[in-house]
């Protein structure tokens, strides 16, 4: 069934709103304009806090149990699974990321087949459960398997969150949505190793180590809030349950005007092959992964890295908190000032040079301090490029069928970041990594490389769209794309 086909088979009909003709030289209108305005605010203001706080919330613990090997490592695992020997760690850290790359893609199809409130549960549950069998690993070797599991489960979620966020919003909305679940994750995360260090005050009892004790606790409380994932979780909007009619016509009313693409289409084989063929959707995958691996190797590195600078296990697991929390300010700052602005590369290249300062400043200062603070801005520069890659990509592309490919290829390619930052950070680099901070600052250089021909391609083709010279850009008349 065709695009077109699957809009008159709804029952929906969405209003013929005119589109936007210029984004760049026209001045906006609002495309809430036939609605009452303190209507559209109650009822977004509505969503927001339906959606973004317990997205956020699961997301966190997502990062949690995915990268609190890191502080399990520096809490007795490394002596009791010998993880000491060859590059064991840094194998058991990367071979999560084969589920998680391979099942991106599968994970959106099944979305949309399932629900998100079904599919998502079983994610959340399901690397709960293997996040919690984590605390019994006899060898080295389980520990791997469990790893699998909780990459396999993990991979159906957040390539899955950002494809539901975009579809409720507009497109100069959407980057500080992002940024806002975003950054609750990170600022949560950031916490994660005050509490692993709390939670290893538990070592003994119960016969359990303290990094047992870390996997015991996390993942028993991501069970549960699997659980009350099943109540809460959010639909698709033309599949919303706890909106109005109104209400529900009205946000599907404003996304039709703004990109066109209010109901899904139905994906077929040939949409998927001609998605993956497009060449921005790997360009944006190559910025995300760019985005991705210095992110990854705050969080699988750094309480290693402060360990090398001479600071004792408990002062390296606290010292993690302050550079996330200055990451998740600055994400938020700049996600505000992209949309403010409406515009994505520019900023993006800003925290770009953010963190290649950062890395430098780890790499070759001799003070602790200046190092220290290096560590604040590659955080700072890595977590503002995640949004802002995810929004820029959803930006410029237009119906379901293309999001739900793009958004999952987009992040498979954060899960090669993860498996970089794992490899390129190696033990006999320890404790300064030069090789692999300089490895990161190559990716920023190259995600800048990309995004300067991003900004070529985009300007040339609204210029020709403009002039007459070239067709409706993703198949929409009054379509435009974000610089």
């Amino acid at each position: 069934m065709s695009s077109r086909d699957s809009k008159h088979s709804v029952d929906i009909k969405v209003d013929n709103i005119e589109k936007i003709e210029d984004i760049e030289n026209v001045s906006i209108p609002s495309l809430d304009a036939h609605y009452d305005a303190a209507f559209v605010r109650k009822t977004i203001r509505m969503i927001d806090w339906r959606m973004l706080p317990l997205l956020g919330l699961v997301y966190s613990l997502a990062l949690i149990d995915r990268t609190n090997l890191g502080a399990a490592r520096t809490a007795g695992m490394q002596e009791d699974l010998r993880l000491d020997i060859g590059n064991r760690y840094s194998i058991a850290s990367m071979i999560y990321f084969f589920p998680y790359i391979l099942l991106q893609i599968p994970g959106n199809i099944i979305l949309r087949w399932m629900g998100s409130r079904t599919w998502l549960t079983i994610c959340v549950t399901g690397w709960g459960v293997a996040q919690l069998g984590m605390a019994f690993v006899p060898t080295w070797g389980f520990l791997c398997l469990c790893r699998v599991f909780l990459g396999a489960f993990e991979s159906g979620f957040f390539p899955s969150l950002v494809f539901i966020i975009t579809t409720w919003y507009k497109r100069y909305e959407v980057q500080q949505r992002l940024a806002v679940f975003y950054l609750s994750s990170i600022a949560i995360t950031s916490f994660s190793s005050i509490l692993a260090f709390a939670i290893t005050l538990l070592k003994g009892k119960a016969g359990l180590n303290g990094w047992q004790w870390i996997f015991l606790i996390e993942g028993l409380i991501t069970i549960v809030l699997g659980i009350l994932t099943w109540f809460f979780i959010p639909d698709f909007p033309d599949k919303s349950k706890f909106l109005s009619e109104k209400q529900r016509k009205m946000i599907l009313d404003r996304v039709e005007a703004d990109r066109g693409d209010s109901i899904p289409d139905q994906l077929t084989w040939e949409k998927l092959a001609r998605h993956l063929k497009d060449p921005l959707l790997w360009a944006f995958a190559f910025m995300f992964l760019a985005s991705t691996v210095p992110a990854y190797a705050i969080v699988f590195f750094i309480t290693i890295i402060l360990k090398g600078m001479g600071y004792s296990e408990t002062q390296a697991l606290l010292l993690t908190a302050p550079p996330g929390i200055f990451a998740a300010m600055s994400c938020f700052f700049f996600a505000w000032l992209s949309d403010r602005t409406r515009s994505r590369a520019v900023w993006l290249v800003v925290q770009n040079l953010i963190c290649i300062t950062g890395l430098a400043l780890a790499a070759y200062s001799t003070s602790n301090p200046v190092r220290y603070f290096g560590l604040f801005l590659v955080d700072a520069g890595a977590t503002g490029c995640i949004p802002g890659v995810l929004a820029y990509s959803s930006n410029n592309i237009t119906s379901h069928t293309k999001r739900a490919v793009q958004t999952a290829t987009i992040i498979a390619a954060g899960g090669v970041g993860g498996i970089m930052a794992t490899t390129v950070f190696r033990q006999q680099d320890f404790p300064r990594y030069v090789n692999g901070l300089w490895a990161t600052i190559g990716l920023q250089l190259f995600m800048m490389v990309l995004l300067g021909i991003t900004t070529f391609v985009f300007k040339r083709r609204n210029r020709l769209r403009r002039e007459g010279k070239l067709g409706p850009l993703e198949g929409q008349p009054g379509f435009y794309h974000t610089i």
